[in-house]
């Protein structure tokens, strides 16, 4: 019995001395190492990631390093939450694993688990003869200092699945305990219960990974079939006409603003260029081409898509015998490095295209990755939530003055007597 006056709480109340006390936090270390997956992956520390890539072009490499050090720091002083987003193969679970690695380096108690697992693990307590009751198992999970899940989103979506998520999520949230989480889903697909708890930036830090598959080597070995900047192969900068002969004094000053806006976006790529203007023919597609070929000849990779084409193949993926799936088409455009969404406000204005184009804006505008969006629709027509994305810091809207090019010299201005 502890040695406190009768008003304390400890009051006639057993506890553990401190032998014993040594022994339940060794067994209890021990139960997490047991639930844990680490064995094959010990080896998946910082020292063993490349955090440069393996042959990627600079944008990614830097994403990628960025990623690193963000992990990197989560685990020298877990606090908050860390979501690794990314497709398969990028890197995720290695930085995930690292965590855990170096965590129990130091003697800290973790568990490492992949989602479908941890569900497992519970169901099991079910079984008759399970060695420990579901209500152990349970509080032992939602509990650990540090838990780190892999693979959000591949579970069953049952209700059960769902409801015992929400459940370590809520009651890790209320607590504050550290926790890392890694998915190949967007954040929409997510349970709303979950999501709205991953979703607090002032608690959690959310890392989009846009390297490739390291076990193909990190290299993109083809592009897009999704891409047709190989039909733009013409469309350079050297070729560009500013038609200085042809356009009025104004227009060609606004033309030659608008070519050096795209010449420096190609240099360096960042933020959102929204191009617009109602005449077709004027540029917007030229310059938004040349900027993706000018990255493309320095070894980056750029996804050039008409809005209208870019919507009939993710339909296409509903087709019986499609090998086609939705979720890796669409965060294959995502995900892009760069994306050139061409003519936008051309396409079928249907309800789920809309969804479709809100939830691709959305995910790009807040991962701040570089887009070139063109459009000949005034904005008032189009989606209210697409059009929000393009006013602020993040996103240069520039109108494109010029009428449709139709080569010769300087129009002549006729004036009203």
């Amino acid at each position: 019995m502890p040695d406190v006056l009768p008003d304390d709480p400890k009051f006639g109340r057993a506890v553990p001395c401190k032998c014993k006390r040594a022994e339940l936090e060794k067994k209890r270390n021990d139960n997490l190492v047991k639930l844990s997956q680490l064995g094959a992956l010990q080896s998946q520390t910082f020292a063993t990631f490349a955090p440069s890539g393996i042959g990627l072009p600079p944008d990614k490499a830097r994403n990628l390093a960025l990623a690193f050090e963000t992990a990197q720091r989560f685990a020298e002083q877990p606090e908050g939450w860390l979501m690794l987003r990314g497709g398969y193969g990028c890197g995720k679970t290695h930085l995930a694993a690292a965590i855990a690695n170096l965590q129990l380096e130091r003697g800290r108690r973790v568990m490492f688990i992949n989602t479908p697992d941890l569900l497992d693990h519970l169901r099991g307590t079910y079984r008759p003869g399970s060695a420990v009751s579901y209500d152990e198992r349970f509080e032992e999970i939602r509990n650990t200092p540090l838990l780190i899940l892999d693979d959000l989103g591949s579970q069953n979506q049952s209700d059960w699945a769902q409801e015992k998520l929400y459940q370590i999520f809520n009651y890790r949230y209320n607590a504050r305990l550290p926790t890392v989480v890694t998915t190949n889903e967007d954040l929409d697909s997510v349970e709303p219960r979950v999501r709205s708890r991953l979703s607090d930036l002032t608690f959690v830090k959310m890392v989009s990974i846009i390297a490739p598959d390291f076990r193909r080597g990190g290299l993109y070995h083809e592009d897009s079939d999704l891409s047709t900047l190989h039909l733009h192969s013409d469309k350079t900068f050297e070729t560009f006409n500013l038609r200085s002969n042809e356009l009025l004094k104004n227009e060609a000053g606004n033309l030659k603003r608008a070519f050096d806006l795209l010449y420096q976006f190609g240099e360096e790529p960042n933020g959102w260029i929204v191009l617009t203007g109602q005449a077709y023919g004027n540029g917007k597609t030229h310059l938004a081409a040349a900027a993706a070929n000018n990255i493309a000849k320095r070894g980056g990779r750029a996804l050039f898509v008409v809005v209208p084409d870019l919507l009939d193949y993710l339909r296409a993926t509903f087709s019986p015998g499609t090998s086609a799936r939705l979720d890796k088409r669409f965060n294959e455009v995502k995900m892009a490095p760069l994306l050139i969404l061409d003519d936008l406000g051309t396409e079928s204005a249907t309800a789920w295209a809309r969804e479709k184009l809100y939830q691709l804006f959305n995910y790009r505008y807040n991962a701040k990755l570089p887009t070139i969006i063109t459009t000949a629709t005034p904005l008032e027509e189009i989606d209210p939530r697409l059009a929000s994305r393009f006013y602020g810091t993040f996103c240069t809207l520039f109108m494109i003055e010029a009428p449709t090019y139709r080569g010769g010299s300087k129009r002549k201005v006729t004036r009203r007597k």
